[in-house]
């Protein structure tokens, strides 16, 4: 399968661009790009920026996704997650973060703070109806197969 070409521009000289941390990683880690350091308390969310910008080909996105050992470590979440940069946005790429840990978490420039996953996309056709057809599944939603994944006879959505 052919790589697509994403170009990239640092918005600041000390940008890092984002990469590939092992060969087989599917995220590319994206660092911050701050003046001054940020200082993320409990419960608090900010914008970071990576003084980047992208020109994504058509038919593709990059998802932003949180670092897992952030997470772990840290508590450290991305409000909206996974976020999307469509093709067509040219504006620096920011980062929603949040602190879900019990202690303040500083974010300095270079600092590792997401990372970025390269994903087709299909854009579908959609076609209203008064019906839809049935399944097995139904409109059962929301823990409907049960605890051990047995699925539970229940009239209620």
């Amino acid at each position: 399968m052919d790589k697509p070409c994403i170009q990239v521009k640092k918005l600041h000289e000390d940008a890092v661009l984002p990469r590939y941390m092992t060969d087989l990683a599917a995220g590319m880690d994206v660092c911050a790009m701050v003046n001054e350091e940020l200082r993320l308390q409990p419960g608090e969310r900010c914008l970071v920026p990576t003084g980047l910008a992208f020109s994504i080909p058509v038919g593709f996105e990059i998802q932003v996704r949180p670092r897992s050992g952030l997470a772990i470590k840290h508590g450290i979440a991305l409000v909206n997650s996974p976020g999307t940069i469509d093709a067509d946005y040219r504006g620096e790429v920011r980062i929603i973060m949040i602190n879900h840990g019990h202690e303040e978490f500083v974010i300095q420039s270079g600092d590792r703070i997401a990372q970025l996953i390269v994903a087709p996309v299909c854009q579908a056709v959609l076609k209203e109806v008064d019906e839809l057809d049935d399944t097995a599944r139904g409109a059962g939603g929301f823990g409907h197969t049960g605890k051990n994944g047995e699925q539970r006879e229940t009239n209620q959505p």
